[in-house]
């Protein structure tokens, strides 16, 4: 027979079906891929594609050779494929046909949606707590967790009263975020599980899992009284550190001598610590004199700090009474004569520490300095250019929102004041300031802030231009 007559009545695509049917979860927006993968797809896309033609039967028989889309409206809920096959007939002929395959678009809900719209769609939750009066520690939490999207697989956040609960679909999910908060904040935790349902006959159980994990009770800048003996464990330091930064261990650092040390989390819960001031117990002082010391006549040195003698005076005392302070402190670089600092007033405290009181009185300074005070901070606040992302959170009902907005412009302006500490989280451009002129600095002061080349995503060099216009 001549080619056309085999054509006429030979069909080279008989056994496969020219109607088909994919199935559609309108909530996740995702397709089934038989037996039970669920993958996302945009319409006319390869992965779709690849779906669409799993789902024939019969196409192992001929040879494919082009596939293509077929367009048609979106809420048709129709998908058309223009399929190319070949295939060997009589004589060792090879006939080309094309034809096209009609998919219907049924609507099913996954099982994860099934378990969201049912409100039993967790398997395991993620409970990060920290014993401290502030959440300064989960506000910079939430900016590593947004930039290494550790939580993108969490069906639910919520904020609690000392930390964030974290609600996944699987178990697997919520020890991966374990993980990682072990590798950025020194922490511990415990699981438990809870039994929901079980079917005797097929001996199958259904668990609820809790992971509880516990971040040390030490932030930033606050003033610790470590035990005898972990001193002399950590090169004979001294007692009355300051905690520089918390990574995945505990940075100290003795103000009267710049030593420094790493508390590793499995020593700190053998032997725990406790902080004797935080950030909210520091005093305002005024600088009056500093008296370098050779560097000769210190042992311990580095970039950031330097040691120095200090005399200074109560900012709330000043030109009321001359009672003066003498201390040594490692913020030789920063200050000078008529700075504010803030420090720890020993005397004035009271201190409820066995490990403090052991502490022999020479050893023990009247003050403890611990940072720098940068101008007023409310008008600092107004001219600031620049914003931080956030989780999508359920806030909790007995949630303070005063105290965490306040927790929360302190946080931005140590972010604003520390080079280091916002190394690690990605900082983005307010496209909504329209510039202050109302704060003036003085002569001669250096403010704190972060400059454009540290900002991303909402960076446009053309809107700056168009405004200096």
């Amino acid at each position: 027979m001549c080619v056309g007559c085999i054509r006429a009545h030979v069909d080279i695509t008989e056994g496969i079906p020219k109607q088909s049917t994919v199935y559609f979860c309108r909530f996740c927006q995702r397709y089934l891929q038989p037996p039970s993968t669920w993958i996302q797809c945009s319409l006319e896309s390869r992965e779709l594609l690849a779906l669409c033609l799993k789902r024939l039967k019969g196409l192992t028989k001929v040879h494919l050779v082009d596939a293509g889309f077929i367009w048609t409206e979106p809420h048709s809920k129709r998908i058309k494929v223009k399929l190319t096959v070949q295939k060997e007939v009589l004589n060792s002929t090879i006939l080309q046909q094309q034809f096209t395959v009609e998919y219907v678009i049924h609507h099913q809900m996954c099982n994860e949606c099934q378990r969201r719209e049912a409100k039993d769609y967790w398997k395991a939750v993620c409970q990060v707590r920290q014993k401290t009066s502030h959440k300064k520690t989960f506000f910079y939490l939430e900016q590593l967790l947004i930039k290494h999207q550790a939580h993108s697989n969490a069906v639910k956040i919520t904020d609690e009263t000392n930390g964030l609960d974290f609600f996944f679909a699987s178990k697997d999910d919520s020890r991966k975020l374990v993980d990682f908060l072990q590798s950025v904040v020194p922490c511990r935790y415990k699981t438990s599980q809870h039994l929901m349902s079980h079917d005797c006959h097929s001996n199958i159980f259904n668990y609820k899992y809790t992971f509880s994990v516990e971040i040390v009770p030490i932030c930033k800048d606050d003033v610790v009284c470590l035990p005898l003996k972990v001193a002399h464990s950590l090169g004979n330091i001294g007692q009355l550190l300051i905690c520089t930064h918390v990574t995945n261990a505990i940075h100290l650092i003795d103000p009267t001598s710049l030593q420094t040390a790493s508390v590793q989390p499995d020593i700190f819960w053998k032997q725990p610590f406790h902080t004797i001031c935080t950030q909210k117990q520091l005093v305002e002082y005024t600088v009056l004199e500093i008296e370098f010391i050779e560097p000769k006549n210190v042992k311990y040195s580095t970039e950031k700090f330097n040691l120095v003698d200090v005399w200074l005076v109560k900012s709330k005392d000043l030109g009321i009474n001359d009672t003066q302070f003498h201390c040594r402190t490692h913020l030789g670089n920063i200050i000078t004569p008529g700075d504010t600092i803030l420090g720890f007033d020993i005397n004035g405290s009271n201190v409820n520490n066995d490990d403090f009181y052991k502490l022999p009185p020479r050893k023990v300074p009247d003050v403890i300095l611990v940072k720098k005070c940068y101008g007023d901070k409310h008008k600092r606040r107004r001219k600031r250019n620049w914003k931080l992302k956030s989780l999508k959170k359920e806030m909790n009902a007995n949630a303070d929102l005063e105290t965490n907005d306040m927790d929360y412009d302190n946080f931005l302006d140590e972010l604003e004041e520390d080079t280091t500490y916002r190394q690690n989280i990605n900082i983005y451009r307010d496209p909504k300031f329209k510039g202050n002129m109302d704060y003036v600095p003085d002569s001669g002061e250096q403010l704190p802030s972060i400059g454009l080349e540290e900002m991303l995503e909402d960076l446009s060099i053309n809107d700056d231009v168009e405004d200096s216009d």
